[in-house]
């Protein structure tokens, strides 16, 4: 699945976020997301499909409209027949920013994938529309999705297991909840996979921020971690038995708190404007 082509105009940001985004005291990462998503002209669709939480759709929508969004409204895409019901595909249609809740991505895979949901969805980031999630809702979001997978540091074979997600970008994969459940083992195994791709490991309280020049902007309390495997020398994913240790040679990584920023096309990193001025 390759992203849907922009119009005459820019596509618009795409944001994965790690995962318990601070909702309280400091809210940078939901009110970076309101001002990218036209500030107080802002209509925010929260599509809650991975969540098995009655109201987690509402706390979003309140979180928004206290940040200054114009409109917000939960769109309740729990079934298949959901996603082709006019009245629920007509209020997506008028959003200018899209947000997928936490909870198991699996569910949105299942219950969105191939619908006109999330057709659209793609159609109206490729048209400017800001589209982004947190937790499974951000791990939906590039073509490639990490969708069950064992904790650890060293990949090894059979760690992971991937499935189609909704395409917005086939530049990177994500995995989310980084640092705190130890998965950096997953991720490597799913880039030996698929080496074309850039590995964003997203810690909680922190967002990806990917402008439609494909620069990442990172926002948050954690930090980024940039697993670039283009110039992989050596990979032993096809030959390794299940269970054990893959071996991956020449592969960079990037650590990138608050403030840094990411060339997805140049693969080249900046540490944040403090770092560089000492």
């Amino acid at each position: 699945m390759s992203p849907a082509k922009a119009g005459d105009g820019e596509r618009g940001w795409i944001v994965p976020v790690g995962g318990a985004e601070e909702k309280i005291q400091d809210q940078r990462i939901l009110k970076r997301f309101v001002e990218i998503s036209g500030n107080r002209d802002a209509r925010i669709a929260i599509v809650p499909t991975a969540s098995e939480l009655s109201d987690t759709g509402q706390r979003y929508v309140d979180l928004f409209e206290a940040l200054g969004a114009a409109h917000a409204v939960a769109l309740p895409f729990f079934e298949r027949a959901d996603a082709e019901r006019e009245d629920l595909v007509s209020q997506l249609e008028q959003a200018t920013g899209v947000f997928f809740t936490g909870g198991n991505q699996l569910r949105i895979a299942t219950i969105l994938g191939g619908t006109s949901v999330a057709k659209l969805v793609r159609r109206l980031n490729a048209s400017g529309v800001t589209v982004g999630g947190t937790s499974a809702g951000a791990a939906i979001l590039p073509e490639h999705m990490i969708a069950h997978g064992a904790t650890g540091a060293t990949p090894t074979a059979g760690m992971v297991q991937l499935s189609p997600g909704l395409g917005l970008t086939n530049r990177v994969m994500v995995d989310q909840h980084f640092r705190q459940r130890d998965r950096l083992g997953r991720l490597l195994t799913g880039l030996a996979y698929n080496p074309f791709a850039i590995g964003l490991g997203l810690d909680e309280d922190t967002g990806a921020f990917i402008d439609p020049q494909n620069v990442l902007h990172v926002v948050g309390s954690g930090a980024v971690t940039i697993v670039d495997v283009s110039r992989l020398g050596h990979s032993s994913i096809a030959d390794t038995a299940l269970g054990s240790p893959i071996c991956m040679t020449n592969v960079q990584l990037h650590i990138l708190p608050d403030g840094a920023r990411f060339d997805l096309h140049t693969r080249e990193a900046w540490p944040p404007p403090q770092a560089r001025h000492g």
